[in-house]
């Protein structure tokens, strides 16, 4: 059983900065990749933010230059650092790990998903 928890999540000014943390099961950061997902209200989910076994990182454009991923794999806890927050920001912000694990080369394969998730926390940026 894989528990991912989130935090950090908070109401801010658009320009200001929020840093989310996810706690999750230690052995899960030696997956193939970990990332942070969105949903706005009447809005489909959206993939911000990845991490790869290899340190890899990924955004998407519009929060690229603004967003930063990292993990602390002694803390277990995989960070979203969030500056110039825009109020196009504002979503329900998820936690996730991939839940297949690479080969003893390192390899992972394109169609590992991410099977664990978070429960979220709410972001919301005001103009």
């Amino acid at each position: 059983q894989v528990h991912m928890v989130e935090s950090g999540g908070g109401s801010v000014q658009a320009g200001g900065s929020l840093k989310l943390s996810c706690a999750a099961s230690g052995y899960i950061f030696s997956s193939c990749g970990m990332g942070w997902y969105r949903q706005a209200p009447g809005k489909e989910r959206e993939l911000v933010s990845t991490i790869s076994s290899d340190g890899t990182t990924t955004y998407t454009d519009s929060v690229k230059g603004r967003f930063t991923i990292s993990q602390d794999n002694a803390k277990n806890t995989l960070y979203l650092q969030m500056n110039s927050l825009k109020t196009e920001d504002t979503a329900l912000y998820y936690c996730a790990a991939k839940g297949t694990f690479p080969t003893v080369g390192g390899y992972c394969p394109d169609w590992a998903d991410f099977d664990y998730w978070g429960q979220g926390t709410q972001v919301t940026v005001s103009s």
